[in-house]
């Protein structure tokens, strides 16, 4: 692997820190959505463990390519099928779920395949976000992401509390959770106060 394209803790997003932290050594981990592979290439160099990513854009497989991971190019509603029962230990989904038409398949599958899901998204139940709708009368753009809702891919505004609500109806247990404003953790108010949010669930 080229260590010059290895991110630093200080470079690595917020989200995919806490994410890191999250994993034990040398586990078995698909990264789904992997962009540029980040996160695969921090994990490997900090915590040794044995990575696959899957991602949809030719730059971001380029980009896995050259940091001299193990990444496939394909579609997340197809490729999770190829792999048998809890193939991983931890399977990851950062900052994609929004972008998903069928989600619940998707965290479904990601709990087949693995013993844990880790899922990162962005909360539009943020109080600046309210505040956007509320006197301007426009849907604001993610917290800690800033794309228009005309540009594709084309997302789906939630809420921390909507996507609690989607793991109690779908029986996704909620085993941890942070909640990230900037490059701060909270625990207090957090469907209020964090623009982004990070759960590990399990089957229940």
């Amino acid at each position: 692997m080229n260590q010059e394209l290895i991110p630093t803790t200080e470079e690595l997003r917020p989200d995919l820190l806490a994410i890191a932290e999250m994993l034990p050594d040398q586990a078995r981990v698909l990264d789904l959505g992997c962009g540029d592979g980040a996160l695969l290439a921090y994990l490997k160099q900090s915590k040794q463990i044995i990575g696959r990513g899957i991602e949809i854009s030719e730059e971001g497989v380029l980009a896995c390519v050259r940091r001299g991971l193990s990444v496939r190019q394909g579609n997340l509603q197809e490729g999770l099928a190829d792999y048998p029962d809890k193939s991983f230990d931890v399977v990851i989904l950062s900052q994609t779920l929004r972008y998903l038409n069928d989600p619940q398949m998707i965290v479904g599958e990601m709990l087949r395949v693995g013993h844990f899901a880790i899922v990162s998204f962005s909360n539009w139940g943020y109080w600046r976000s309210r505040l956007t709708l509320l006197l301007s009368g426009r849907i604001p753009e993610a917290p800690d992401h800033d794309q228009p809702w005309d540009e594709p891919p084309r997302w789906q505004a939630f809420t921390v509390t909507d996507f609690i609500d989607f793991c109690h109806k779908n029986g996704f247990v909620i085993r941890n959770q942070v909640f990230i404003s900037g490059n701060r953790r909270g625990n207090f108010l957090n469907n209020l106060m964090s623009k982004s949010a990070i759960f590990e669930l399990e089957k229940a």
